[in-house]
């Protein structure tokens, strides 16, 4: 059911690639509510909607496209008001239980809970990554973003079958001319 070019990649930027280009035509993962409720469920962030009882898909949707767009803003052109905007969806309180320190997130509205841990996750994964290992697909008409933990840090592409095999193709026909 999972038809995306690129899975696997941490919870923000998985969002950020849950659209990209077929043939000049944007695919969107997230409108098909059956793919949406996919999506939040790999990723723990299931709000109610398997059972009926949480926020719309229509709602989820909407909040989970704000979301990607502000991830892509920041990735993209380091702008980060529209990040901002969701991250002030919601607050983490601090307590301590039996059990040690604990936090409590507290989010305005719940449709926005799985965009704010999103924009969260983008947060955590630019302070633990070593700089310049997000990056952008080198394929010019690739879209997708990735984490290279690959040992040498020198990833280029998102897919080795998919953009690099392309790149190599389109290099190895160019020698030949």
């Amino acid at each position: 059911m999972d038809d995306r070019p690129l899975t696997g990649e941490p919870l923000a930027l998985d969002l950020a690639n849950t659209r990209w280009p077929v043939r000049d035509v944007l695919h969107d993962h997230l409108d098909d509510p059956l793919k949406l409720r996919a999506w939040l469920a790999g990723h723990g962030l299931d709000p109610g909607t398997s059972t009926g009882t949480g926020p719309s898909d229509a709602r989820l949707r909407e909040a989970l496209a704000t979301a990607r767009e502000a991830i892509r803003a920041a990735l993209e052109q380091h702008a980060y008001e529209e990040l901002d905007a969701v991250l002030a969806r919601g607050a983490v309180r601090l307590g301590i239980t039996a059990d040690g320190p604990a936090e409590h997130v507290e989010i305005d509205d719940e449709a926005w809970r799985p965009a704010w841990e999103s924009a969260r996750a983008y947060l955590e994964l630019v302070q633990s990554a070593e700089p310049g290992r997000i990056r952008n697909c080198a394929a010019p008409e690739c879209t997708l973003w990735f984490l290279d933990t690959s040992k040498n840090g020198r990833r280029r592409w998102c897919s080795m079958a998919q953009c690099g095999n392309r790149a190599k193709a389109r290099t190895h026909y160019a020698r030949g001319r």
